[in-house]
């Protein structure tokens, strides 16, 4: 039994929606032209779902400068905007689940807020939250910040929350910042490696918050 905690902050991309259609073709779409001939399967671009792009950039094009990532990522959030959402599907359980959940909800995602706002809207979330919070000129997870944002704009202390993610970067961010975690297990990222951060709950449909 999960108990009841005043807040929640969730992830997005693997923890409300499967977005990883979208993510992995607007990112396909980015680096192709600078792959020199090589393939990078969607299955290895979903591991890194949850992280900055710039780590994927950085393994996929060694030595590439900042300037230039910069530039793949505007590409990127171009592509990504343009492809309107429509390869992406909510998972089974998450309207009923935020629907029934008590508590002030907010998000802790590496998305832009504007981005997030516009995913929740888009798929009739935007009402079960308090708050949309994004990655906005700060770093991105695992650092905690997207945390601490949210805390702060409730007034709530880190043991009055619980973070709901399914990527090792959202359980070490959630380490990172002192709130419980709770590991969604139907994710992108394999039991095992979020087993190693020991997150305080597991789940395998949002509803078992609830």
């Amino acid at each position: 039994m999960i108990p009841r905690f005043p807040v929640y902050l969730f992830d997005v991309d693997g923890t409300l929606t499967h977005s990883a259609p979208d993510i992995c073709g607007a990112v396909q779409q980015v680096i192709a032209p600078r792959l020199s001939g090589r393939t990078v399967s969607d299955a290895y671009l979903t591991s890194y779902i949850g992280r900055h792009l710039f780590d994927l950039f950085a393994d996929l094009f060694p030595g590439i400068s900042q300037a230039d990532m910069d530039t793949l990522l505007a590409e990127y959030r171009q592509v990504y905007a343009a492809r309107g959402h429509k390869a992406t599907v909510l998972y089974p359980g998450v309207v009923e689940g935020l629907s029934r959940l008590e508590g002030r909800k907010s998000t802790a995602t590496t998305k832009g807020t504007p981005t997030t706002r516009i995913v929740l809207e888009k798929f009739g979330l935007l009402p079960f939250f308090d708050h949309v919070q994004g990655t906005d000129g700060f770093p991105a997870k695992p650092e905690p910040d997207v945390i601490f944002k949210s805390l702060q704009l409730f007034g709530a202390d880190p043991q009055d929350c619980l973070f709901v993610g399914d990527a090792s970067a959202d359980m070490e961010a959630g380490r990172r910042a002192g709130v419980r975690t709770c590991a969604a297990t139907y994710g992108y990222t394999p039991r095992e490696e979020l087993a190693k951060w020991e997150p305080d709950f597991w789940i395998d449909d949002l509803r078992q918050l609830s």
